[in-house]
């Protein structure tokens, strides 16, 4: 299983962390998450992290 993405960041816009793109039900869940789920999660987050880095949203460590 892969590692959790979290780069205890953990500021939250409309549901999603800033840092790592998951929104709080994938962070919840994550421990949970088969290998497959976690990889949707992980695109989907990866996707998230764009766009708020487009806007300039995204925060850093």
């Amino acid at each position: 299983m892969s590692k959790s993405p979290c780069i205890k960041v953990c500021e939250f816009a409309d549901d999603i962390c800033l840092g790592c793109g998951r929104s709080t039900r994938e962070i919840k869940q994550w421990k949970r998450l088969g290998s497959a789920e976690r990889s949707l999660a992980l695109a989907q987050a990866d996707m998230r992290l764009l766009a708020l880095q487009a806007t300039g949203r995204r925060k850093y460590r």
